[in-house]
């Protein structure tokens, strides 16, 4: 059930949208349609998700399973069906998918499960992300975290939808596996 309905895209505000667009015309979007509703806060925070997907250094693929295991852990179906897309273009395999929906023992999932639960990584999680990136890029993971865990519970509470053609891989029936 949607609470707050998203504004019509013939009403967008093309100055808002701007720190995501760059000034380019982007197709509706039921995110994008929420946000605005509250236009100091879009901009505010199209800003900081740009940056964080667009001008980061963290390795596309990397971001994209990040993303997904938040998703997946909030039971967020518009993040999950939106970052499928962007994972597989950032060449996400389908087993990773599934290791994703699995809480499989990988890197990522432990450092999203250990942040999402205890709201830090453990000395020995640390070090190994510290193995394969750098410190802006051990930064990024962090905040890519809470920026999408923050995105997760806006969605969720005010009933965002998947945009239309979008999957949400089955989220309504899943079970979370820490």
């Amino acid at each position: 059930m949607t609470r707050v309905p998203p504004i019509p895209y013939e009403e967008w505000d093309a100055d808002v949208l701007h720190p995501l667009t760059g000034g380019r015309t982007v197709p509706p979007s039921n995110a994008l349609g929420l946000l605005l509703n509250h236009p100091r806060l879009a901009q505010a925070f199209l800003t900081f998700s740009t940056q964080l997907v667009y001008r980061g250094s963290l390795p596309a693929r990397m971001r994209e399973l990040t993303v997904l295991r938040v998703a997946w852990r909030r039971r967020c179906r518009y993040e999950w069906a939106h970052h499928v897309l962007m994972a597989r273009q950032a060449g996400v395999t389908e087993e990773e998918l599934a290791g994703v929906r699995e809480g499989s023992d990988t890197l990522l999932n432990r450092a999203v499960d250990e942040l999402e639960t205890t709201s830090t990584l453990r000395d020995e999680t640390y070090a190994e992300l510290g193995e394969e990136l750098d410190e802006r890029q051990l930064m990024e993971l962090v905040f890519t975290v809470g920026a999408y865990a923050m995105q997760a519970m806006a969605y969720n509470t005010f009933g965002v939808e998947p945009d239309a053609g979008m999957d949400d891989g089955g989220m309504g029936e899943a079970v979370v596996h820490l």
